[in-house]
C-alpha cells in the first residue's frame, strides 16, 4: 500500500474521553466528572462579582429589546457594541422565555461553560497522544500550574479565577477554541500524506471544513481576544501537519477561512472589523502585564517537555503554537493594547499539555523524566497552596487560612428602588461594575465600549466627578443631573449626600447610601 494512503487503526488509549469497548469509564471521564461537580459547587457558592455585572447587564438589555438593545451600561443606543454577539443574543432569548434575570442567566452559564471547556480539553489532548492519563494531567496542570500570586485578570484557567469567571463569554470561547483546535488537528491529519495515529474523527469532506470555519467565526463574535489566540493556534496546527501544500488541501482550508470571515462580517449587531486595532479598555488593563510573571511562572515547568518535543520535530504543533502565541501577548505590551494580556492562557496551554503528555508516558521512567515529574508535582502543590486552595476549601473548614475567592457586595437592596433604565450616578467602584446588571443605567459607564465614543465617555466621567466634587454648587450639580436625566445617587460612606437629594435606602454591609435626586420620595430610615 502506498505511503500516501490514509490508514486508520485502533490505538490503545484512543478512547481517553469516550468509554472503551465495554463502556468503562476512562480516567478522564472519572476525574473530569468529579472536577465538574466540585467546581460547579465552588462557582455557585461565591457571589457573582467583577465583570459579571457587565454580562448580566447585556442579558438585561437583550431581554428588554432583543433586536435593538440599548447600550449595556448607559441610556444610549447599543448599536455597534461587541457585547451583543450570537451567544449573548441566545442568553437574552433564554431570559425572555424563562423570566430569568441577567444575574440568573450568568450564574447558570458557569456549569455549561465548564462542560464545554472540559470536553474540549479532553478532545484536544487526544489529538496529541493516545495515552489515557494525559488529559487528566493536562487538566491538573492547566488549573494549578500558573503562579504563586493571584492573577489580576479575568480569563485565567486556574482554580481560583474559575470561581468568578466561568459565567463569562470568554470562558465559553476558550472551551470552543479547544474543540476547534481538536477538529483542526483531525482535519489537518487527514490532509497529511501519511498517518500513524488517528485520534477522534471529525466532520468529513468540504462540509466539515465549512463547519470548522463557522465555529471559528462564532468564537470571533463571542470574544475577540480569544479568537485571535484560536486562529493563531489553528495556523500552528495546520502548519505542523503539512508537508507540501497540494491544491485540494489549500482549497479546503481556504473554504474554512472564507466561512469564518463570512460568519463574522455578516453579524448584524456590530461590525467585527471595528475591533481590529481598537484600544478601548487598554489603559485599565496594564496591571496584568506588570504582574504576569508572578501569576504564571510555574507553567515554565513545561519548558523541558516542550524542548523534548522540539528536538523530535521542529514542526510539533505545541511547539509552533507556543512560538506563535507569544508574539500576540508581546504585541499587547509593545502596542499598548493591554487587553491582549488575556491571551496568556494560549501561551501556557502548550507548556501544560506538553508536560502532561511527557509525564503520561508508561513506566519505567528515565532519570530526567522522574526529576521532571517531581518538579511538576511540587509546582502543582505550590500553586494549590499559595493561590488556588481557597477555591475548593471553604473558609469554615479551612485550617490554614487559604486565599479565598473575591467576594463583592450585592446591590439588590438598591436595585429594588431603581426602575429599569433609570440613570444613576455613583462614586463606588463595585457599584459602577454591578449596578447595571440589575437594569439601571449609569451616567458615566465604567467600561469602554465601541457603542459609545471614548471621548464622550471621558466627558461624562469628568461631569460626574465635577458633580460629586465637594466644591460643586447646587446649580452645577443640577446641570449635570438634567443633562444625563439622572434620578439617583448611590454614594459611598465617605461622600456627603447633597442637600437637595433625599435618602431612600442604605446598606448596612458597605455603608453606601441611595438617594433620590428631588424631593418627591419620602426619607426612609433603615
Amino acid at each position: 500500500m502506498s505511503a500516501s494512503v490514509l490508514v486508520r487503526r485502533t490505538v490503545r488509549g484512543a478512547t481517553a474521553l469516550r468509554g472503551g469497548p465495554m463502556g468503562r469509564l476512562t480516567p478522564y471521564q472519572l476525574f473530569g466528572t468529579v472536577f465538574w461537580l466540585v467546581m460547579t459547587l465552588a462557582y455557585w457558592r461565591v457571589p457573582l462579582c467583577c465583570d459579571a455585572g457587565l454580562h448580566a447587564a447585556v442579558v438585561e438589555r437583550l431581554r428588554a429589546d432583543l433586536l435593538h438593545p440599548a447600550h449595556p451600561m448607559a441610556d444610549l443606543p447599543g448599536e455597534g457594541s461587541p457585547s451583543y454577539g450570537p451567544y449573548a443574543v441566545a442568553q437574552g432569548m433564554l431570559a425572555r422565555l424563562t423570566g430569568l434575570s441577567g444575574w440568573g442567566v450568568v450564574k447558570l452559564a458557569g456549569p455549561v461553560h465548564l462542560l464545554v471547556l472540559l470536553t474540549g480539553l479532553g478532545r484536544f489532548v487526544r489529538t496529541l497522544t493516545p495515552r489515557p492519563w494525559a488529559p487528566v494531567l493536562a487538566l491538573l496542570f492547566m488549573t494549578l500550574l500558573w503562579g504563586t500570586a493571584r492573577i489580576p485578570w479575568s480569563d485565567g484557567l486556574g482554580l481560583l479565577p474559575m470561581t468568578t469567571n466561568l459565567g463569562y463569554p470568554s470562558a465559553l470561547a476558550i472551551g470552543l477554541t479547544l474543540w476547534a483546535w481538536a477538529w483542526t488537528a483531525t482535519r489537518a491529519r487527514d490532509d497529511a500524506p501519511a498517518v500513524r495515529f488517528v485520534g477522534p474523527s471529525g466532520l468529513g469532506g468540504r462540509p466539515g471544513y465549512a463547519g470548522l470555519g463557522a465555529l471559528y467565526g462564532l468564537i470571533l463574535l463571542t470574544h475577540f481576544v480569544t479568537a485571535a489566540s484560536a486562529l493563531i493556534g489553528a495556523v500552528a496546527i495546520v502548519a505542523s501537519r503539512q508537508r507540501g501544500w497540494r491544491r485540494p488541501v489549500v482549497a479546503r482550508w481556504a473554504l474554512a477561512g472564507a466561512v469564518c470571515g463570512a460568519v463574522a462580517v455578516s453579524w448584524p449587531y456590530y461590525d467585527v472589523l471595528d475591533l481590529v486595532g481598537g484600544t478601548g479598555g487598554d489603559a485599565r488593563d496594564r496591571r496584568p502585564y506588570e504582574e504576569m510573571f508572578a501569576g504564571s511562572w510555574l507553567a515554565l515547568l513545561g519548558v523541558p517537555a516542550l524542548w523534548v518535543r522540539a528536538r523530535g520535530s521542529s514542526r510539533d504543533p505545541l511547539v509552533l503554537m507556543f512560538l506563535l502565541e507569544c508574539p500576540l501577548v508581546a504585541y499587547g505590551w509593545v502596542s499598548g493594547h493591554y487587553t491582549y494580556a488575556m491571551a496568556l492562557w494560549a501561551v501556557l496551554v502548550p507548556l501544560q499539555c506538553a508536560l502532561a503528555v511527557e509525564l503520561a508516558a508508561p513506566r519505567p521512567w528515565r532519570r530526567a523524566r522522574k526529576v521532571l515529574g517531581g518538579a511538576a508535582a511540587a509546582g502543582a502543590c505550590a500553586g494549590f497552596v499559595t493561590v488556588h486552595a481557597g477555591a475548593v476549601v471553604p473558609r469554615s473548614v479551612d485550617p490554614v487560612g487559604f486565599a479565598q475567592p473575591v467576594r463583592r457586595p450585592a446591590y439588590d437592596w438598591a436595585a429594588r428602588h431603581i426602575g429599569p433604565g433609570e440613570v444613576v450616578i455613583t462614586d463606588g467602584y463595585q457599584a459602577g461594575h454591578s449596578l447595571a446588571g440589575y437594569g439601571p443605567n449609569l451616567a458615566a459607564p465604567v467600561r469602554p465600549d465601541p457603542a459609545l465614543d471614548e471621548r464622550e465617555r471621558e466627558r461624562r466621567a469628568a461631569d460626574v466627578r465635577a458633580c460629586l466634587s465637594p466644591g460643586s454648587t447646587r446649580a452645577q450639580r443640577a446641570a449635570v443631573i438634567r443633562r444625563y436625566h439622572v434620578r439617583w445617587l448611590l454614594l459611598t460612606r465617605w461622600h456627603r449626600v447633597p442637600e437637595e437629594a433625599v435618602v431612600v435606602a442604605w446598606s448596612g454591609e458597605t455603608g453606601e447610601v441611595l438617594a433620590r435626586v428631588g424631593s418627591d420620595v419620602p426619607v426612609v430610615t433603615r
